[in-house]
């Protein structure tokens, strides 16, 4: 969820009561047929291009599509004045790659020109065009095409301001899309995008409303099957979409600023960086587990100012369901979502379940699962602090010593394949050559499911891949 590396500082608009009024005029966009005809035409160009969002063939027929793609532009432009430039230089984008031959796009004009992040008004929509890979949905750079809207409380944009600055940090919900978004992707970000030259990136946006549909999803059944007694706090979730967006607005925020913050030994971001699988799985646990503690450091701030505001209260409240969410959705959710393949996020979803089972914080007894909700917390941050332990000591250390010592953390509490290399102990010409090696030995589920897990993705499997291109029904 990382959005702010190769960031320039950008002013944020928290909110001028002229762009709300404009960004009403959008409501019901979906259903026009501009919009329609928009979105066929450019799932229609999706077929025609390769992987690199090239048009090898039928040229007339696609330069057509593209033109259909443009009218619909300039047909919904008015709706959306927030955007005007945006949409203008979407458009001459489009006509440049259209009359250059259909070859690898270069949307860097438009790119540059689309800054949500200035228009952080709840309910305000956006139209976005451009030729992308969608993460964890389609991985080619095809035409997309998707209308969203803006999720901006007033609770969290006070807390932006006052104690989790994040001005690159946009939340979204899902309104209508082409097929890259008929997947598991829930972010739309900028380096995605096809461009020949790669600007500095100012926004980063997550729809929060995919993300708390799948977690009602997946959670409710996952509590059935499991027999777990859910507290009421973590029922509400369950039953108030826009309740639980709100929760992962405010989840979302904090983790993503603190890709940036602590004694990190490393780029946080690891861009373009190639280092085992299991470092990406704790950088991201990292961050989660920082939000679950900044969730008791705003509720304990709250509880001792004394008076308390109506936004107070709200925050006060959704501090106590995000640690549900983070609780939740990796335990259930990112532990048996995805292959096998180095797969991060299942990890951090494994080590966190492993380590609250081995300090009584959870029970799995008589096939039925509970937690000691008073040792809970003290766990999770536990787990948060032994992380932050292992990056403050690793800022003297070389790299590959810091792999090994990150390694030695997860099987700590994970038990590695049987096969591993890792887990033996490299051999010396391993460790005597360079990082690549090193990673090279890394199997890839290099620390399996276990026997709770592997019952669990077998009763889950179905409804996980339900989740697939999911949206919030309202």
């Amino acid at each position: 969820m990382s959005m702010q590396s190769q960031v320039e500082s950008v002013k944020a608009i928290i909110g001028e009561p002229e762009v709300v009024e404009d960004g009403a005029r959008a409501i019901g966009v979906e259903r026009e047929p501009a919009w329609l005809a928009l979105k066929a035409a450019a799932t229609e160009l999706q077929g025609l291009q390769v992987k690199d969002g090239s048009v090898p063939e039928e040229h007339d027929r696609a330069r057509a599509l593209v033109a259909e793609v443009i009218a619909g532009i300039e047909a919904l432009a008015p709706r959306f004045p927030h955007d005007r430039e945006y949409l203008a230089a979407a458009v001459a984008d489009l006509r440049r790659w259209s009359d250059e031959g259909l070859g690898v796009p270069d949307f860097h004009d438009s790119l540059v020109a689309f800054q949500p992040q200035r228009h952080r008004v709840d309910g305000l929509r956006h139209l976005v065009v451009f030729p992308m890979y969608t993460q964890n949905g389609s991985p080619d750079r095809h035409l997309e095409a998707v209308l969203v809207e803006v999720i901006w409380s007033e609770f969290i944009a006070r807390l932006e301001a006052d104690h989790y600055c994040n001005k690159l940090f946009v939340s979204l919900r899902l309104i209508d899309f082409t097929p890259g978004y008929d997947t598991n992707s829930a972010v739309l970000f900028p380096e995605t995008v096809s461009v020949a030259e790669v600007p500095a990136f100012t926004w980063g946006a997550i729809f929060q409303d995919r993300e708390a549909a799948r977690y009602g999803r997946v959670v409710r059944a996952a509590a059935e099957i499991t027999k777990l007694e859910l507290p009421e706090d973590a029922e509400r979730l369950l039953d108030d979409q826009a309740l639980a967006e709100r929760t992962f607005v405010m989840w979302d925020l904090i983790h993503d600023r603190t890709h940036m913050r602590g004694d990190l030994p490393f780029d946080p971001f690891m861009i373009k960086q190639r280092m085992p699988y299991f470092l990406y799985g704790l950088e991201e646990l990292r961050c989660d587990l920082t939000a679950y503690r900044e969730t008791l450091a705003i509720e304990e701030r709250l509880q001792a100012a004394g008076e308390l505001d109506e936004v107070d209260h709200e925050t006060l409240d959704q501090a106590r369901l995000v640690r549900y969410a983070v609780l939740f959705d990796r335990i259930f959710r990112f532990a048996i979502t995805g292959s096998r393949v180095r797969n991060y996020d299942g990890l951090g979803g494994q080590l966190l379940f492993a380590w609250l089972h081995q300090r009584g914080a959870l029970h799995w007894t008589d096939t039925s699962l509970s937690f000691d909700w008073d040792a809970v917390p003290g766990a999770v941050v536990a787990l948060a602090d032994e992380i932050d332990r292992l990056y403050w000591r690793s800022i003297d250390r070389p790299k590959t010593v810091h792999w090994l010592a990150a390694y030695d953390l997860v099987r700590s509490v994970l038990s590695p394949h049987p096969a591993s290399v890792w887990a033996r102990g490299l051999p010396d010409e391993v460790l005597a050559g360079p990082p690549k090696g090193y990673t090279d030995a890394v199997l890839d589920d290099e620390f399996p499911l276990s026997m709770f897990y592997e019952a669990l993705d077998r009763k889950m499997r179905d409804v996980i891949a339900s989740t697939s291109g999911i949206r919030a029904a309202y």
